[in-house]
């Protein structure tokens, strides 16, 4: 099973350095000195990384064979790809892989259908469900303890508890003006 586990980003330097959007809860292992990422486009790979550290809080990486900052900015925007064994599971027990949430069937809690995980969205904040509804619509459901309140990979569901107006057009309209008469 493959990982996206970064994305370069711009050239650091004049040695070969790239900066690096993380994007696994794990760096220290997948983007590790030695490590071999497969990229996206795959002509580019595969990369194996020399050194790693960290630098006004941002990842910078070198790679073997990459020597100077020309080379550097030719792997701009690829993403990086590990392989991973499928059964492998996260280190924490509330954490799960994409591989794991894509899929799987979205209720609330009462045992309504709400759709099908098609995507996770990684953004800076939080991340986000892509679910697809049996229309063929979309809802975007906040990856958060709040609303999400259950991931059951066993019978392949995530119950959600969503507030009002997340996934249909029940939303409380709360105003602090007084109606005036």
């Amino acid at each position: 099973m493959q990982l996206v586990v970064a994305r370069i980003g711009r050239a650091h330097g004049i040695k070969g350095e790239v900066t690096v959007e993380v994007r696994t809860d794990e760096p220290e292992l997948r983007l590790a000195p030695g490590a071999v990422l497969l990229t996206d486009p795959a002509p580019a790979g595969p990369l194996t990384i020399e050194t790693g550290r960290v630098h006004s809080g941002r990842l910078l990486l070198r790679f073997e064979g990459v020597a100077d900052r020309t080379a550097a900015e030719a792997l701009r925007n690829l993403l990086l790809i590990a392989e991973i064994d499928p059964d492998e599971l996260p280190e924490e027990e509330d954490e799960y892989y994409d591989h794991q949430l894509i899929d799987l069937d979205v209720v609330t809690k009462d045992g309504t259908e709400v759709g099908r995980i098609t995507e996770i969205s990684h953004l800076p904040s939080q991340d986000l469900f892509i679910v697809e509804r049996a229309d063929g619509s979309e809802v975007m459901i906040p990856f958060v303890e709040e609303i999400v309140t259950e991931i059951d990979l066993e019978e392949q569901r995530a119950v959600i508890d969503p507030p009002p107006g997340l996934i249909d057009d029940r939303a409380e309209i709360v105003s602090s003006r007084e109606d005036e008469a």
